[in-house]
C-alpha cells in the first residue's frame, strides 16, 4: 500500500460502518499511513442540505443530488487526497445510491445511469450481519430516517447482494465481511487482510 488508495465501506444500516471507518483509520495510522477520512452525503453545504432534506426529498430528485454531491466530492476531496498519496475511507459510497434509492423506488439501471462516470474505488467492503441483530440495533436509535422506515434490514441485505453482483461485472473489486461473530477489532482485522493483498 505505498501509493494512495480508495477504500469505501458499505453495507446495510446498523451494520457498524461508521465505528470500523473509524478504528481503520486509526490502525492504518498507527501503522505510519496518512489517512483521509470522509463520509457520503459529503460534509459540504450540498451534502448537509441532502441529509437534512432526506425526509422531503424522495425518488429521482434525490438520486440526483446524491449523485451530484459524489461528483463534487470526488472533484474537491477525494481525488486531492489520492493524489497526496492518502488512503481515503469513505463511509459509503456508490453501493449506497443502488441500495438506498432502490428503496426509493428507482431502477437500478437508471441510478447507475447517473453514476457511470466515478471511478472505483481501489477496494470496496460489504459488511454484513444478521437481519435480526440489524433490526435490534436499529430499534435502539433514537431517531430513524424515512428510507430507514421504508426499507428493512432484510431488504437491505438482498440489495446489497444486487448491488455487488452488478458492480462485480463491471470489474469493480469487492470484498464480503461477515461480520456475525467478529467485535469490532475484528472487523478491522479482515478489512486489513484484504487492503495487504493490494500491495503490488
Amino acid at each position: 500500500m505505498s501509493g494512495g488508495l480508495f477504500v469505501a465501506v458499505e453495507g446495510p444500516n446498523g451494520v457498524g460502518k461508521t465505528t470500523a471507518v473509524a478504528r481503520l483509520a486509526d490502525r492504518l495510522r498507527a501503522n505510519g499511513r496518512a489517512v483521509h477520512v470522509t463520509t457520503e452525503p459529503s460534509d459540504t453545504p450540498l451534502g448537509r442540505l441532502i441529509r437534512t432534506s432526506e425526509g422531503s426529498l424522495t425518488g429521482r430528485a434525490l438520486a440526483l443530488a446524491v449523485a451530484a454531491d459524489r461528483y463534487a466530492h470526488l472533484e474537491a476531496e477525494i481525488l486531492p487526497a489520492l493524489a497526496a498519496r492518502k488512503v481515503v475511507i469513505s463511509d459509503r459510497y456508490v453501493q449506497s445510491s443502488l441500495v438506498l434509492q432502490r428503496l426509493d423506488g428507482l431502477p437500478l439501471r437508471e441510478i447507475w445511469q447517473h453514476n457511470a462516470h466515478v471511478p472505483p474505488a481501489s477496494l470496496s467492503f460489504y459488511l454484513h450481519h444478521t437481519p435480526e441483530v440489524l433490526r435490534q440495533r436499529l430499534e435502539q436509535r433514537s431517531r430513524r430516517s424515512r428510507l430507514e422506515r421504508v426499507g428493512s434490514p432484510r431488504r437491505e441485505l438482498d440489495l446489497y447482494d444486487d448491488a455487488f453482483a452488478f458492480l462485480a461485472a463491471r470489474g469493480w473489486r469487492q470484498a464480503r465481511i461477515d461480520c456475525r461473530d467478529l467485535d469490532p477489532d475484528g472487523v478491522v482485522t479482515q478489512l486489513l487482510q484484504h487492503l495487504e493483498q493490494l500491495e503490488p
